[in-house]
């Protein structure tokens, strides 16, 4: 049985019906939440729902994604329930100008809850890649469909050495987590997300007033380092990650003075290197 859910005992398939009991309940951020079994984009299938007036805090759950995204455009896929990949649906209420910090916040929640229940010591790469040394475990992607913004997240959960995309990538199961469960993984980011997320609606946006920018630099693997980024137009700028602005953009002293980069790719480069 090739395509039972059951195939593979080391990824059992996740119950909507237990997380919807633990997650939905009055007062909470989330107000549904659907697994399905096989989907392109979990970020293109809440776009769908929104301009259908969709409510904040939908979650949709895809034990396969077959044509998910990463940041710039980039590709994402894993074997089925060997990820956690899965969008969740804001309707934010401080303005647009502060709200490039929500990937970031994202980012932060996942590495957080991480942290916590697998025992690794995951650190953010600007803005929002999960890091386990320098080996990606996590990525986040952010879009704004009309005034919603939709967050996605893809954590590599159990994929085994020989299944990850690329070189530089890890999973928990590589890493000898302490748990690679992915519902109790599920409600532990959502939990954080909500945490972080009405803290900084309840500071209007306020990344200092809430301890978001705090928390964030406390985790940064870029920050403190030599790095080159990659900008658009085919641009590269090398110099020192310095900090974090109020607005979420990266600070980079290169070339005798000071740039503010609000996007890019970044490269973390060892200080011997030129």
């Amino acid at each position: 049985m090739p395509d039972s859910p059951f195939s593979d005992l080391d990824r059992p398939p996740l119950s909507q019906a237990a997380l919807s009991h633990a997650l939905v309940r009055p007062g909470s951020l989330w107000s549904d939440i659907a697994v399905v079994d096989r989907t392109g984009s979990t970020n293109a299938d809440l776009a769908h729902t929104v301009r259908d007036g969709a409510r904040q805090g939908a979650v949709i759950v895809a034990e396969s994604q077959f044509a998910g995204r990463g940041r710039l455009g980039r590709s994402w896929s894993a074997p089925p329930r060997s990820a956690l990949t899965f969008s969740v649906l804001l309707r934010p209420d401080p303005p647009p100008a502060k709200q490039g910090w929500l990937p970031l916040l994202a980012g932060l929640a996942a590495a957080s809850a991480v942290r916590r229940l697998a025992e690794v010591d995951v650190r953010l790469k600007w803005p929002n890649d999960l890091l386990i040394g320098e080996r990606k475990l996590a990525g986040v992607l952010a879009e704004r469909v009309d005034s919603a913004v939709i967050i996605g997240i893809g954590l590599n959960v159990s994929l085994r050495a020989e299944e990850l995309p690329v070189e530089t990538a890890t999973s928990l199961a590589l890493e000898k987590a302490a748990c690679t469960d992915r519902d109790p993984l599920l409600r532990a980011v959502l939990r954080e997300i909500e945490t972080h997320y009405r803290e900084w609606s309840q500071a209007h946006g306020d990344a200092d007033a809430c301890g978001l920018r705090a928390a964030y630099l406390a985790t940064s693997a870029t920050v403190g380092r030599r790095v080159r980024v990659e900008l658009p137009g085919e641009r590269v700028l090398t110099g020192w990650a310095t900090g974090v602005d109020a607005a979420g953009h990266l600070i980079v002293d290169a070339d005798g003075r000071e740039h503010t980069l609000s996007a890019g790719d970044v490269v973390h480069v060892r200080p011997d290197v030129p």
